[in-house]
């Protein structure tokens, strides 16, 4: 491949960032990022009565989070709406477009009595060939000049060959009676103009290929590469839908689920690399081709998001996830580490990130750290307090304040006392976790002393066995 390649995701600001268009922009950003090309964004906001500027910043927010940058400024489709209706004017003038006067009354009632006769609704305009001196003073939009025999054939990369006769096809509006283009036309010039070697996007657009194709042939222009994938569906195939959970990408973002592990699932939503599961983004990059993508649709799999998302976690950098982690608790108003909770956090991660799926569960397991005296604890915590754990927690404290901070010192020190009192470690363990962490499920005992160090490990001992909570 000599060119450059150009690719390009063009959303509608008219709601969230769909998970779906979420992976639409994954693929195209991939496939240019892999090759050394260019990816850019558009926004098609020609749509202005439903378009708005949240919406769009939205948009740019999701692709930010998820770490997709894009090349160069945004480019509004609705502002380029002049060079639209210049190229429908340039076909009009070479022969390719026409003006046709036909009226909206006119083609409801060719279509309505195209059903009551059992005949194709496609509408043929009168207008097609007449001789322009024969042309009234009346509004008319300017349709383009389809070719009416043979076929159109859309090589596409995913889809292989899909063959559409030209007479299934009409002679599309192409500027409406007011002067404004259609969305159809906007996107032909804007992907041509914008250099777009590259069209990966969702097979809904798949027949719009043909007929947009009419326009890069009367223009005279190269036809990009198409490659429409397969929509992404519900576990029980159907389309998603919020029937079946989360579709925004920034639910996703406060499930806590982190940007390299939305990356690295989405990826694996309709493409594969043999059975390989988990990707860096190098691999992704390097190996993502649109070959690999499925002809069929993609079923989301939430199981399989949280083994992708666990695995990633577990293999970041403590440092990198830390960074992270913060970015997520001010995304979804929580309070922010102080420094020393930061550096407990930092020192506590190797043990935290094992296991756990999401920043929330993180965070849950971080809550020892964060937790403050007096500690509050849940119900299964406060039972764990009993009188006789106060008592051992009151013989263990001052044992452990002459103890050297080091694990193997302090699992001695906690098996003697176990031992000293006719039990097993096992039945210390629940009422050590109370007192630390305020629950009975938690990190190791020995990695929360190590973390919290000795002063507040023996405030917080010292605060359980007196009874004050």
């Amino acid at each position: 491949m000599t060119a450059e390649v150009v690719t390009r995701f063009a959303p509608s600001p008219t709601g969230f960032l769909h998970i779906g268009g979420a992976r639409t922009a994954l693929f195209n950003w991939l496939f240019a990022r892999g090759r050394g090309g260019r990816f850019l964004l558009r926004i098609e906001d020609t749509d202005r009565a439903r378009s708005t500027p949240e919406a769009t910043q939205a948009i740019l927010d999701g692709l930010d989070w998820l770490g997709l940058d894009h090349d160069g400024e945004a480019v509004s489709q609705a502002a380029r709406a002049d060079r639209h209706a210049a190229v429908a004017r340039q076909m009009l003038a070479e022969g390719t477009a026409y003006k046709c006067f036909a009226t909206q009354e006119e083609i409801d009632a060719f279509r309505e009595a195209a059903r009551a006769e059992g005949r194709s609704t496609l509408y043929r305009s009168p207008w097609r060939d007449t001789d322009p001196a024969t042309h009234p003073d009346a509004p008319f939009v300017i349709r383009l000049k389809a070719p009416r025999e043979g076929e159109t054939v859309i090589a596409d990369a995913v889809q292989g060959n899909v063959t559409i006769r030209n007479d299934q096809l009409d002679d599309m509006v192409l500027l409406r009676s007011d002067g404004s283009p259609v969305y159809m036309l906007a996107v032909v010039v804007d992907d041509h103009d914008m250099g777009v070697t590259h069209v990966i996007r969702g097979d809904d657009h798949l027949n719009n290929a043909a007929r947009q194709m009419q326009i890069y042939r009367a223009m005279g222009w190269e036809v990009p590469v198409w490659a429409h994938i397969p929509l992404i569906h519900g576990p029980d195939g159907k389309k998603l839908s919020k029937r079946h959970g989360a579709v925004s990408l920034t639910e996703y973002r406060d499930m806590g689920y982190p940007a390299a592990a939305m990356r690295n699932y989405l990826a694996r939503l309709g493409w594969s690399h043999g059975d390989q599961e988990v990707f860096s983004d190098a691999e992704l990059k390097s190996l993502f081709t649109l070959e690999g993508i499925n002809k069929a649709p993609a079923r989301l799999d939430m199981k399989k998001l949280d083994s992708i998302s666990g695995r990633n976690i577990a293999a970041a950098e403590d440092a990198a996830l830390l960074h992270e982690l913060k970015e997520f608790m001010a995304a979804t108003g929580r309070p922010p580490l102080s420094d020393p909770q930061e550096r407990m956090m930092l020192a506590a991660m190797p043990q935290l990130k094992e296991r756990a799926k999401t920043f929330v569960e993180l965070l849950e397991k971080a809550n020892f750290l964060l937790a403050q005296r007096p500690i509050e604890r849940d119900e299964k915590a406060a039972q764990a307090l009993d009188t006789v754990s106060r008592g051992i927690l009151s013989e263990l404290t001052p044992q452990l304040r002459n103890a050297s901070w080091t694990r193997d010192a302090l699992e001695a020190v906690a098996t003697r006392a176990a031992e000293e009192n006719g039990i097993k470690f096992g039945k210390l363990a629940a009422p050590l976790r109370a007192a630390l962490a305020g629950r009975t499920v938690s990190p190791s005992v020995f990695d929360m002393m190590l973390v919290l160090g000795r002063e507040e490990t023996l405030a917080r001992l010292e605060e359980a066995a007196a009874g004050r909570d």
